[in-house]
């Protein structure tokens, strides 16, 4: 057995069944070992960028490990974004990279990049691997770090010729998962005494909640606190349920961003307060005492000052609190928190947020949404309902530009049984389509791509048209996308559009009915802007609920194709 094997081995001794990514010389001998280990699959890319979302897809819809590999330089740097993304998002990642050889390393040899030195702030630890007898219990331990307490992505460099080197060890077994402490008691007495007191209190939970969904359920309807859903948090609450408020920040609900506002005891399970929930820090919650149960001890205090620190493991916290929990008498809040929730506006008339809609509105409880970055992101998260947790996969941390694609074949690889639709703009697809030919190659059937096609990048016009005078600089599309019912057709793979309402429904029937992965393109008018927004600066309590009445003018693309062409 060489190093490449021994690779091999310990990955699958691990339950690891696929692997994304994405042949080259420098891990050659790895591509010649995989021959012999039938028992993993692996998935070949068009792109290492769209192999790390693959398995980002992979990890987010199951909650277990995503991998994936390429070779040294350019293909180890393509990987960046993916890690970047998953480091922001908590995903447990793990990127293998080959590398020149050992002797070689340092000399600017042919597709040499220092890829530990360029990942480092990306990664939640990298490796690379000098002696080929260190390398299963390297990966075996870059296994266990990926998974353990906060999740993240781990990077092994290998260097071919320690890919080559004879390995004459044992395969390390599995790493039982390390026990997380559970909160200190004092701080869990703490909190309840603030919730017990509360009048107005609200729950808000994150991304971190997601594998607590049951227990986090559980305790808001015993003490009766109605519940605020992250953008990564969704699906850790029933959408179904009366105490679900909808999503907090920039594109939130009403509800959410009153309650947060009008709060006097905020409870933050598994959320690090990112700057697209608080709007300006000073105006976020500003009665409240904020109670923040979380487990990387990083992320306590390091946004919003916390009263009561509840350090450890969300499922474990949530059972703690429902210590003694009786629902209790709220009625001013109550009827407050459903006076917001009545200025939930539903889109009615033709555009991006009225397909979307129709859309989300079709998907089962068990289907998989994913979405790109961009308006129809933050129209999905508004109008899709999610009853459990992980069938929702976005890019939260990073707002990946072409995340959504490749998630989402990644996550329908991982789910066959389920429907995995993505939600893509026209810009963002773009990015990553060659990802169709992955759908092509291994008879993917699941997954249904659905195409907001208003020929610009809209969440960046929304901006110039709202805070730069309509200064449409660089955004318009329209003279240069392609035929995306023709691009799908290359691939193989089916196309459907529709260009209005009345289009819309046979075309989502015939999309969603048909046997294969299949691609549906909505063409939707240029003017769009999602609201309610926070402007940047403002606070939660600033919002625009409504779209401002539109100034008459000329047509948006007609504006940009003369500053284009000028």
């Amino acid at each position: 057995m060489n190093g490449a094997k021994a690779l091999w081995a310990t990955l699958a001794s691990h339950g690891i069944s696929t692997v994304f990514g994405y042949p080259g010389g420098a891990i050659m001998p790895v591509y010649d070992a995989l021959t012999y280990y039938p028992e993993v699959r692996h998935v070949l890319a068009r792109h290492e960028q769209g192999a790390a979302h693959a398995a980002e897809g992979w990890a987010k819809a199951t909650g277990e490990l995503g991998v994936c590999m390429a070779t040294s330089g350019p293909g180890a740097t393509n990987l960046v974004t993916g890690l970047a993304d998953a480091m922001l998002d908590s995903v447990p990642l793990l990127a293998i990279t080959g590398n020149v050889a050992s002797h070689l390393m340092g000399t600017d040899a042919f597709q040499e990049a220092d890829i530990t030195g360029i990942t480092l702030p990306i990664t939640k630890h990298n490796y690379v691997v000098r002696d080929v007898e260190e390398l299963p219990r390297v990966v075996a331990e870059a296994i266990r770090i990926a998974r353990s307490g906060r999740p993240g992505p781990v990077l092994v460099d290998i260097p071919k010729d320690i890919q080559l080197a004879p390995y004459h060890g044992e395969i390390p077994s599995p790493h039982a998962r390390p026990e997380i402490p559970a909160p200190s008691q004092e701080a869990v007495d703490r909190a309840l005494d603030l919730i017990r007191a509360a009048q107005q209190p609200v729950i808000m939970v994150g991304g971190g909640s997601l594998d607590a969904a049951a227990e986090v359920t559980a305790l808001a309807r015993a003490w009766d606190i109605p519940v605020i859903t992250t953008l990564m948090g969704l699906g850790a609450f029933p959408s179904s349920d009366p105490l679900w408020l909808g999503m907090p920040g920039m594109h939130g609900s009403v509800a959410a961003n009153r309650a947060i506002s009008e709060a006097d005891v905020l409870i933050g399970i598994g959320l690090r307060f990112d700057d697209r929930v608080t709007g300006r820090v000073n105006g976020f919650a500003p009665r409240a005492s904020i109670i923040h149960v979380e487990l990387d001890a990083a992320e306590i205090g390091k946004i919003i000052r916390t009263h009561v620190p509840v350090r450890g493991d969300a499922k474990v916290a949530a059972q703690m609190l429902m210590r003694g929990a009786h629902p209790l008498d709220r009625p001013e809040w109550k009827a407050r928190l459903e006076e917001w929730k009545s200025r939930t506006q539903m889109p009615v008339s033709w555009g991006a947020g009225y397909a979307v809609k129709a859309v989300v509105d079709r998907l089962g409880p068990d289907d998989i949404l994913s979405s790109d970055v961009g308006q129809h992101q933050m129209l999905a998260a508004q109008l899709a309902r999610f009853e459990k947790p992980r069938r929702w996969i976005n890019s939260g941390g990073l707002g990946t530009m072409g995340f959504g694609f490749p998630a989402a074949i990644g996550a329908g690889m991982a789910e066959p049984g389920v429907r995995s639709v993505v939600i893509a703009g026209d810009g963002g697809f773009q990015m990553t389509a060659q990802e169709l030919a992955t759908l092509k190659m291994y008879d993917v059937r699941n997954v249904k791509i659905c195409i907001i096609n208003n020929s610009f990048l809209g969440m960046v016009r929304q901006w110039q048209e709202m805070f730069h005078e309509k200064r449409y600089s660089e955004v318009w599309l329209g003279d240069s996308n392609p035929d995306f019912i023709k691009l799908a057709d290359a691939y193989g793979v089916p196309g459907y559009r529709a260009s209005s309402a009345e289009e819309l429904p046979a075309a989502i029937d015939a999309w969603l009915a048909d046997p294969k992965s299949a691609l549906l393109e909505v063409v939707v008018p240029h003017e769009h802007a999602v609201f309610p927004m926070v402007p940047a600066g403002a606070a939660l309590y600033e919002m625009l609920e409504s779209e401002p009445a539109r100034t008459p003018g000329p047509d948006m693309a007609e504006v940009a194709e003369e500053a284009r062409n000028a």
